[in-house]
């Protein structure tokens, strides 16, 4: 066990993902269990998305384990933590939260030297997930990417969600559905899309791939020595064992010849949440949940185009992570919480971040009759832009009248305009392991409470506007002069108030650094 009491003015960031609009921890109590898929919180999704053990706080101080802990804060001053394995309390040189996690990123997950595919970065990623749910198929893809290139968005990378295949653990296109895939992704690749696939670590149960799993001992089994079948949102399948060799060498072949065969560069890594796992679940390797979903992550890295949106451990390598699906609202589960989260998971290790889809991913949100909110829609779409990594699912051009189209093809221009450094600073993560997308703390005292502004590295300054119907918008200015794109500047520490409209996505550089 470790245990301290805060030191003055001391709050900390880290753990789970799903914890970031509670972050940064300190002044009120708080706990976390980072072996259990919903920690102490009464949601069951809300642990599924990316977790660490580390933690980091703005005196320069981090805790660490290899393995998972139970982390406390009382909200009086004093935060322990227990687990199964040594839990290091350290400090850096230089009392501060970017000190801290230089310092134990570089002893405990270092960067790899290596980015994901730089088309993930490069334009706006489109997935078929809303747009088509269920039934994608060659004609409707193909109209998708030509509805991009045809509404004057770029092309980038284009993810074929679930059911482009013949059954879960059968990774070969249905004929029925896609009667030519190598043509397709030929097409796609003349456009100027990546093309990635959706895929899981389920296997569907009494299926001809599950009973040969079975037979070759390649699944998850329960205490009976029988594989286990689990319930997902999609219903109920087996479990390939991510711990056994041979069955990530069977996925890992499959995938490879895919690739060969048909010309798709990469694949969406769904599920391996840890709620997934069960007590009395057997692997070959010994592992529980939170290995489980390494072992996930781990197959993943060996892909240049990736996706994930669970993930346990593994900071420092080159793996694209997404937030969770979130509801199409404005409020803390939705929009507001995209700044919040990234923050998190570039404080655990993950830079290379990516909210989720474009105006929410939560396919139940959005039914039949339910009119979409087209400034929430434009409000997300200037949220992500300046982020490492932005999605889209529903085509605006489709959803959106003329006025609201023109303000996200305003967001996306922007952040066509700033790549070159946003690629810059997706280089430098691979060699230092910093997050691209950082709180104001990071580099400034005294913003641990600042949770709807980030910094795009160190010197951009975003404040996107997360309210709706908003005609100001109240922003907390650090030391130092900071220059609007028109030349205007603003000198901090201030809050001020800006004007804002439809189109506008509010950003600064740090033109004068006396201050800080």
């Amino acid at each position: 066990m470790v245990g301290d009491s805060l030191l003055p003015g001391e709050v900390w960031w880290g753990g789970a993902v799903a914890d970031g609009l509670l972050m940064p921890f300190g002044p009120a109590a708080h706990q976390r269990d980072l072996a259990a898929s919903a920690g102490v919180i009464e949601n069951p999704n809300a642990g599924a998305n990316q977790s660490a053990p580390v933690l980091v706080s703005n005196a320069g101080r981090f805790l660490w384990s290899e393995r998972p802990f139970m982390f406390r804060f009382d909200g009086t001053g004093g935060f322990g933590a227990t687990g199964e394995a040594e839990i290091v309390l350290g400090s850096a040189d230089e009392p501060s939260l970017g000190a801290a996690f230089r310092t134990v990123s570089a002893d405990h997950f270092p960067a790899s030297g290596r980015t994901p595919a730089r088309a993930m970065f490069a334009g706006p990623q489109w997935n078929t997930w809303i747009e088509m749910p269920y039934e994608p198929t060659q004609q409707s893809v193909l109209g998708y990417a030509r509805g991009v290139v045809d509404a004057g968005f770029p092309p980038g990378v284009l993810m074929i969600d679930d059911r482009w295949s013949y059954d879960y653990g059968n990774w070969t296109f249905d004929g029925t559905r896609f009667p030519d895939p190598a043509a397709m992704t030929a097409e796609l690749h003349t456009l100027g899309f990546a093309v990635m696939l959706w895929l899981v670590p389920f296997v569907s149960p009494d299926s001809a791939i599950s009973r040969m799993l079975a037979s070759r001992g390649l699944l998850i089994n329960g205490p009976d020595g029988r594989p286990v079948i689990r319930e997902w949102w999609n219903g109920w399948s087996t479990m390939l064992d991510l711990g056994h060799p041979e069955a990530v060498g069977w996925l890992r072949d499959g995938l490879f010849t895919l690739q060969r065969e048909t010309g798709v560069d990469g694949f969406k890594f769904d599920a391996g949440d840890i709620r997934d796992w069960q007590p009395g679940d057997v692997s070959a390797s010994g592992g529980v949940a939170v290995d489980y979903c390494e072992q996930w992550a781990r197959l993943a890295a060996e892909f240049e185009y990736n996706e994930l949106r669970a993930c346990w451990k593994m900071g420092g390598r080159p793996l694209a992570q997404r937030l969770h699906d979130k509801p199409p609202v404005w409020g803390r589960a939705g929009l507001r919480s995209l700044i919040a989260e990234g923050i998190a998971q570039g404080l655990i290790g993950h830079p290379f971040n990516c909210p989720d889809m474009i105006g929410g991913g939560d396919l139940a949100m959005f039914t039949d009759g339910v009119e979409l909110d087209q400034e929430l829609f434009v409000r997300f779409a200037q949220c992500s832009a300046l982020f490492p990594m932005m999605q889209f699912s529903l085509a605006p051009w489709r959803v959106l009248d003329e006025a609201h189209l023109a303000a996200v093809r305003a967001a996306v221009e922007l952040r066509q305009s700033l790549l070159p450094e946003i690629l810059t600073l997706v280089d430098a993560a691979a060699v230092t392991g910093e997050p691209i997308l950082r709180p104001l703390a990071y580099h400034f005292d005294g913003y641990a409470d600042v949770h709807d502004e980030f910094l795009l590295g160190p010197e951009i300054l975003v404040a996107p506007v997360l309210e709706a119907g908003a005609t100001t918008r109240r922003v907390v200015l650090p030391p130092g002069r900071w220059s609007a794109p028109d030349g205007s500047t603003l000198d901090g520490p201030a809050d001020v108030d800006i004007p804002v409209e439809l189109d506008s996505l509010p950003f600064w550089r740090l033109a004068d650094r006396r201050g800080r």
